[in-house]
């Protein structure tokens, strides 16, 4: 898809039980997410980006108990770990650059969600989060 990441590593799921195949549509927005996630890894200096999951189909979203309206089902969001940085500096790195992401979550402390709009002309909402154990609230 790009330099930095494969179709492979963007359907890549550990329920493999499930098919994890993405349509043509969810295929288009795999696209886009990758060429975002290059901007991702440039703004951050090019440290290597570790993808935990990116697309997910209705079985495999189901089966980690995620909600249908996640950004995963359609292509568009990815959780990713940059080894040497954690969440709270990708997030705090990504907003500071200015990209355009629709979404960026700072999880459990543990991995960082990103994602871009749900269609190619979409408007960013700039949305950032942070989900833990207390709930989700903004960013600050």
């Amino acid at each position: 898809m790009t330099p930095h990441f494969t179709l492979a590593e963007l359907t890549a799921t550990s329920h493999r039980q499930f098919n994890n195949t993405p349509n043509e549509a969810e295929t288009a927005n795999l696209q886009r997410l990758a060429e975002f996630l290059e901007q991702v890894k440039t703004t951050l200096d090019g440290k290597p980006i570790m993808v935990n999951s990116a697309f997910r189909s209705k079985q495999v979203n189901d089966s980690v108990g995620s909600k249908d309206t996640s950004q995963h089902r359609i292509g568009c969001a990815a959780d990713l770990r940059v080894p040497g940085m954690t969440p709270d500096q990708v997030v705090r790195a990504v907003i500071a650059a200015g990209l355009p992401f629709d979404q960026i979550i700072r999880e459990f402390d543990a991995w960082t969600h990103i994602s871009v709009t749900n269609t190619p002309d979409g408007t960013p909402r700039r949305q950032a989060l942070i989900i833990d154990k207390a709930g989700t609230r903004p960013f600050a």
